[in-house]
């Protein structure tokens, strides 16, 4: 429940301080975002191989976020960037995501350390 409430702030805020504007739904997406990437985050997988898999999981909620809310209301518009899937997701902001979730795996991974 902690991810799930750390990716529900963090999510929109993210997009605030980058789009200017956000949408209550994007909590959700956060949220669900957050709790897959601590779970990846607890496996054995390398390091890399969880970045990868966790900057495509966030392009897997986006995507069904995009096909359950967006597409209907209209809160992101991804067709003028390079690369994208119906505007719903597109590579750049993939890759983006991964290095998000790099940074969430690493602190992630400092505050386990710190508390042992």
């Amino acid at each position: 429940m902690k991810h799930f409430l750390i990716g529900a702030m963090g999510y929109p805020l993210l997009e605030l301080a980058w789009r200017g504007h956000t949408h209550p739904s994007m909590a959700l997406a956060g949220g669900l975002s957050a709790s897959m990437i601590h779970q990846v985050g607890r496996t054995d997988l390398p390091f890399l191989n969880k970045v990868l898999l966790c900057g495509a999981g966030v392009t897997a909620v986006e995507g069904l976020c995009g096909f359950i809310w967006n597409r209907r209301h209209q809160v992101w518009d991804y067709r003028r960037i390079p690369l994208n899937w119906r505007g719903q997701v597109c590579l750049p902001y993939t890759v983006a995501w991964c290095g998000i979730s790099a940074i969430y795996l690493f602190a992630e991974r400092a505050i386990r350390q710190s508390s042992h």
